[in-house]
């Protein structure tokens, strides 16, 4: 006779109230609760999870800290209006016209919002090794990082670090701590490196301290990291850049044909 084997390996250990969390956050990002739409009421939840009405505000105040819904006294929770914001990558990679600001920060404007950029530092630095091959260099060469954190509306959105080579940066305004007007996309173009391709990797991460700290995470959530290399005449690497931001409040939108 063959005993039958129980495997729950791939049971779902969260606690009920994480995957509580977890199927509601799902029913935001996807739009079957669009933004300002009421969440259902705290007796439907228990009815539909099997959960008590403490495992039910537990879940809740999850997506509170993420900042996906909003809840006041008296009122029904509901889901933030900007609950999840879309980026389209392609729409600020050209430099900005001259006097413009970066093109990041035009685009973001457009949806009715404020966007800023703050330096956090600027420096000479030995890179990832993800990005020190993508810029070609040397083992244990080094690289200017230009690093930054973009916000909305006071909320920081994305943390970004940029590499530049040194027989590129060297001499520019890119080695200088202060911004630089239109982005460092225009000065490469006014250097003699127009950007003429770029290369996304993305790939989702459990965040690092200093990304959970700079983005005022709620949880370990993962982040989207993007690792973006620009291309100049001749295929040559200019610039490397990884882009951070919370998985559960943006997305990237891409747009192609087929080749």
């Amino acid at each position: 006779m063959t005993v039958a084997h129980t495997d729950d390996s791939s049971a779902d250990r969260r606690s009920l109230h994480e995957r509580i969390a977890a199927d509601l956050r799902d029913e935001i990002m996807s739009g079957d609760l669009p933004p300002g739409a009421a969440l259902p009421s705290t007796a439907q939840l228990k009815t539909r999870f099997d959960a008590s009405n403490a495992t039910i505000q537990k879940a809740l105040q999850v997506l509170k800290d993420e900042r996906l819904v909003v809840g006041r006294a008296g009122a029904s929770v509901t889901v933030r209006e900007h609950r999840q914001r879309t980026m389209r990558p392609a729409s600020y990679m050209a430099p900005a016209p001259p006097g413009k600001p970066y093109r990041w920060l035009t685009e973001a404007t457009k949806h009715g919002t404020t966007a800023h950029s703050v330096l956090l530092d600027v420096g000479e630095v030995q890179p990832p090794a993800d990005v020190s091959a993508a810029l070609n260099l040397p083992e244990g060469g080094t690289a200017v990082l230009r690093q930054q954190l973009l916000t909305i509306d006071d909320e920081p959105v994305e943390l970004v670090k940029s590499y530049y080579p040194l027989e590129i940066a060297e001499g520019t305004a890119i080695t200088s701590r202060r911004k630089i007007k239109g982005g460092t996309p225009a000065l490469l173009a006014e250097l003699g490196f127009p950007p003429r391709l770029s290369v996304d990797r993305v790939s989702a991460r459990v965040p690092t301290q200093e990304q959970y700290q700079a983005l005022r995470l709620p949880s370990d959530l993962p982040v989207l990291r993007t690792l973006r290399v620009v291309h100049s005449d001749a295929d040559r690497p200019i610039e490397a850049t990884v882009m951070v931001k919370a998985g559960h409040l943006y997305e990237l939108r891409y747009e192609f044909t087929p080749s």
